[in-house]
């Protein structure tokens, strides 16, 4: 295809930049929503339009020119105001509509996102959801997504964030493994239990407690882990404890409904872990001076919906 309008020439450049964030022809189709053969045939359109090389292709990844980067450096911010009029644009609308792109973690996506999501599409019908469940810390520019839902204990200073809702990190165990393994009075008896282990971290495996209550308020005591089970789910090592495999540190939107139904019972409550996962949900989004509407009416919504906790939707 030989094109000689300029101003057919804008949609290859923003998939360039598309490009040059993703790193890949295959992400930057996915993020497109396009196949990788469109994606492949624009960039060659577009290097024959402008008569130079703008890409360095290796079978893996792809990087580019320096003529590929400067046109990618002098457009990008064009491209992002275009986005910001459009939103705008959008905003006058009477009734929210368009496609919003989320990312959450995984287990909390399961037993607590996705239950309260049907209730927002019912209110807004012209509103679209894609839910991508993740508990890498993605980058939500270069990854293309409106709101990031993360369970940490501090946001990053890249994004506007907002608390969801508070958390709480459990040790539980099951009435059968308590029955033949005795129930620890101290965070120290744990070191002869089996330990079911969400990892953080290479090296060597510990958890932390920390004393509440008036007496001996703040004093914390650190145990070594011998994990006899390892996964990077919670909802798998609440299973696992649940089946009497061993001890664990859940966060409690995974923890509490077993707890609630006697399945798994609470250790040590007068200790508490730290650490282990973020005592806070926030709702993150790039930052700008003002978000869309309709990033405003999900978030909104969403403050909403958790305003009560877990426990009226808390499911396995």
């Amino acid at each position: 295809m030989d094109i000689k309008n300029i101003d057919q020439l804008w949609p290859h450049i923003h998939w360039l930049t598309i490009l040059a964030q993703q790193g890949s022809f295959t992400s930057a189709a996915r993020r497109l929503s396009v196949s990788k053969a469109s994606m492949s045939q624009r960039m060659v359109e577009l290097e024959r339009a402008a008569g130079v090389s703008l890409i360095q292709r290796t079978t893996r990844s792809v990087r580019l020119t320096e003529a590929g980067q400067r046109l990618v450096d002098e457009t990008r911010d064009a491209y992002t105001r275009i986005a910001h009029s459009f939103a705008d644009v959008q905003d006058m609308a009477e009734v929210p509509r368009g496609l919003l792109r989320i990312t959450a973690p995984v287990a909390f996506s399961r037993q607590q996102l996705a239950a309260r999501l049907p209730e927002f599409l019912r209110r807004y019908p012209q509103m679209r959801l894609e839910l991508d469940m993740s508990d890498e810390l993605v980058s939500l520019a270069s990854e293309g997504f409106d709101l990031a839902l993360r369970h940490v204990e501090a946001p990053p200073d890249t994004y506007v964030a907002r608390v969801l809702c508070r958390t709480r990190t459990l040790l539980v165990a099951s009435p059968a493994y308590l029955a033949e393994h005795g129930m620890p009075d101290h965070p120290s008896q744990l070191e002869g239990h089996r330990h079911l282990h969400y990892p953080r971290q290479q090296g060597l495996a510990t958890w932390a407690f920390e004393r509440v209550g008036a007496r001996s308020a703040g004093a914390r005591v650190t145990v070594p882990v011998r994990p006899g089970f390892v996964a990077n789910n919670s909802e798998v090592l609440r299973d696992m404890a649940c089946a009497g495999v061993g001890v664990a540190v859940l966060p409690d939107f995974s923890a509490q409904r077993a707890v609630q139904s006697g399945e798994l019972v609470e250790i040590l409550p007068q200790w508490r872990p730290v650490g282990a996962f973020g005592r806070t949900i926030f709702a993150l989004r790039p930052y700008s001076t003002r978000a869309p509407r309709t990033v405003r009416v999900l978030l909104d919504y969403l403050l909403e919906a958790f305003s009560q906790g877990f426990e009226a939707r808390s499911e396995r």
